[in-house]
């Protein structure tokens, strides 16, 4: 068995071959996302070509995804042009094998309940803290996609109204406060030459950056009760770059538990075990299922 499984993001498009034992051949190129969806699409079609032949395609992409359909049903201008890209369709007439098309959260979530943190269990939560907050719901090992393939939007989670005002959208949003961009731009009040959060925590032990630091693990906290006391899940799986820092994980396990009603106590916080290959590892999953079915 040979699976092509790619992960297009607004930065980069990953990359590599499932064999039945492991992802081998992993690649990594430049989106170019700003040239747009037609310039994207080729991309796509050339690392395609690149490890042609093979039985299935999975991919997990940026953008609000039909996956009954393969097609992208929303995408802001990250990547011009790409609303409406029926990139499955391209695909399968390109090379005449089956392919799964899947949101980059959720395949990434999918990967971690075949693969990584969530293999124990039949249901959780995932939240991913990057340039914003995205998020996915699996039940029974599956993803929970809602009525318009859109669930799971846990950053836009209102949990600030007083910062909101008529007309603007998604104003006072869990995102804007508990992404790791939120982070950034706070310590960059404070210095501007805190660019990153790996910058950020080289300086950790100053006050004011511990301050920084403290303040913003309260707004991820903040998102994590509501979506504890709404599922009653016995898992969240809490992914992103910045999340590998002990102190992040630490703080934001002790904390939930004491704003979360006793009765809620058996949820178990973990950090996301696959790292960047999870969204490959999804889309492979869905690759295999999409070649059950056809």
């Amino acid at each position: 068995m040979r699976i092509a499984a790619l992960d297009i993001g607004g930065t980069s498009i990953k990359s590599g071959i499932w064999n039945g034992q492991e992802l081998t051949e992993v690649k990594e190129r430049d989106t170019e996302a700003k040239k747009g969806a037609s310039h994207v699409v080729e991309q796509v079609l050339e690392i395609l070509r690149s490890y042609s032949p093979f039985d299935g395609v999975g991919i997990s992409t940026a953008g609000q995804v039909n996956s009954v359909e393969g097609y992208i049903r929303y995408a802001n201008e990250n990547i011009p042009g790409y609303t409406g890209t029926r990139l499955r369709d391209i695909v399968e007439s390109g090379f005449g094998v089956p392919a799964a098309i899947e949101n980059d959260v959720n395949a990434a979530a999918l990967g971690e309940a075949v693969w990584g943190a969530g293999r124990s269990y039949e249901d959780f939560l995932c939240l991913t803290y990057g340039t914003g907050v995205g998020g996915a719901v699996i039940i029974g090992k599956k993803i929970y996609s809602g009525s318009m393939f859109s669930a799971g939007e846990f950053g836009g989670m209102v949990v600030h109204p007083e910062s909101c005002r008529a007309g603007e959208p998604f104003c006072g949003c869990y995102e804007k406060y508990a992404s790791a961009t939120a982070l950034v731009e706070e310590a960059k009040k404070y210095d501007k030459s805190l660019t990153n959060g790996r910058q950020i925590f080289a300086r950790f032990q100053e006050p004011q950056v511990h301050l920084i630091v403290d303040r913003w693990i309260d707004e991820i906290v903040h998102g994590l009760v509501t979506v504890i006391h709404i599922f009653n899940p016995s898992c969240v799986i809490l992914g992103g770059g910045i999340m590998e820092q002990p102190y992040i994980l630490k703080q934001v396990r002790e904390k939930t538990a004491e704003r979360i009603m006793d009765s809620f106590r058996n949820v178990e916080l973990k950090t996301a075990a696959l790292g960047n290959r999870a969204g490959l590892m999804g889309a492979t999953w869905l690759a295999m299922e999409q070649m059950k079915k056809t």
